[in-house]
């Protein structure tokens, strides 16, 4: 399948903490999506993006595309508005998610509208399961649509050797969220392409 056939998945890592794993666990789900196929893969780390925590007066969802991102956030604005769907690797911080994910999430409004999430948590003895609840709620607002089946990884420190899951159920989960995702992915495509969501 060529490039301009596939559906543009982006893969963002949600946390800037030092130490972070956010990028082995991406690195891993982005594997998993190139095998997979139909899509075309991008993977967005918001450690390399300028994320402000103050934002204008304005919301994104008056000022459309007059809204005054910081030029360093050009990149992933433009990612987000290219993409047919999202995954979003997140951890787990007290029982919530990262400040950095909720701030990018916060400086965008319609790149989100009619696309398809996907989650991959990881944590402690709740494997982020407490982030992914909290961000269905927040795409939810955003009018995109959350995928049930996710992946969450308990106590990843203890269950990840060399960059992989120990898990040998894990590629058949990730197959089984990537099934769901690429099912709403080519839906809401053609949706979004036969009608302007009405937002």
């Amino acid at each position: 399948m060529e490039n301009e056939s596939k559906h543009k998945l982006v893969i963002i890592v949600g946390s800037v903490r030092e130490g972070r794993f956010g990028p082995v666990a991406g690195a891993w789900v982005a594997e998993q999506a190139r095998l997979y196929g139909g899509f075309e893969v991008d993977v967005v780390d918001l450690a390399d993006i300028e994320i402000p925590l103050a934002l204008p007066a304005d919301s994104p969802r008056s000022a459309g595309d007059t809204y005054p991102r910081p030029a360093g956030m050009a990149a992933l604005t433009s990612a987000l508005v290219g993409a047919d769907a999202f995954i979003v690797v997140t951890p787990e911080y007290n029982h919530s998610y990262p400040a950095s994910l909720k701030a990018a999430i916060d400086w965008h409004y319609s790149q989100w509208t009619a696309k398809p999430v996907a989650f991959v948590s990881y944590g402690s003895v709740a494997g982020g399961r407490h982030a992914v609840l909290h961000l269905e709620n927040v795409f939810t607002e955003l009018h995109a649509v959350t995928i049930r089946d996710g992946l969450a990884f308990p106590n990843y420190y203890l269950s990840w050797r060399d960059g992989r899951p120990l898990d040998p159920e894990a590629a058949g989960y990730a197959k089984t969220m990537l099934d769901q995702l690429a099912w709403w992915t080519s839906a809401l495509r053609s949706a979004r392409e036969a009608a302007p969501y009405p937002a």
